[in-house]
């Protein structure tokens, strides 16, 4: 079991990783290239503002997964920090299964959104690029961070400490290097 979960763990870092690092380098391009042309030729790229706008769907959605992995997304604490270690443990258990289960309805109802952006053949205005083909990062960036929830909860249901991911342990949450 352990196996698995290092497996996917380790292949869905790697798609994140990956997805991140290409999206904030197209970005980096693709405005500095609009201002170049805006400044120096009195020309704007005409689909750079939408080109960013898709960009930063990809970020926010497979970004959050690469947050929860790395046990650095938004937690409320005040009532956690105040619990025993045991009663700490059950409350992340619980707190990952039900965060994980609630991202795989998301991802559940987000891919239906997708077909239905495809079904009405919704274009971008600039690039006349189906939004369905951008959109559907969507349901994978939440089917990602749902799938790091459920590795947590399966940690912390078959080894002794608290796990926010695979790799992170409660206290122990890295720095953000990708």
């Amino acid at each position: 079991m352990k196996t698995l979960l290092l497996t996917v763990s380790r292949g869905t870092e790697l798609i994140e990783k990956c997805v991140i690092i290409c999206a904030i380098l197209l970005m980096m391009v693709n405005s500095t290239a609009n201002a170049i042309g805006r400044y120096a030729f009195d020309r704007s790229i005409f689909f750079s503002e939408e080109l960013n706008q898709f960009l930063i769907v990809a970020v926010t959605f497979v970004g959050f997964a690469y947050a929860v992995r790395k046990g650095r997304n938004i937690r409320m604490t005040a009532l956690y920090d105040s619990l025993n270690d045991r009663s700490k443990k059950a409350l992340l258990t619980l707190i990952s299964l039900a965060t994980g289960l609630l991202l795989l309805f998301l991802t559940y109802k987000s891919v239906f959104y997708v077909l239905e952006i495809k079904d009405i053949n919704r274009l971008s205005p600039a690039l006349q690029f189906p939004v369905y083909i951008v959109y559907s990062i969507i349901p994978i960036g939440l089917g990602m961070a749902s799938l790091q929830f459920l590795i947590a909860f399966v940690m912390n249901v078959t080894h002794e400490g608290r796990y926010l991911s695979y790799e992170i342990k409660d206290g122990e949450a890295e720095d953000i290097g990708v």
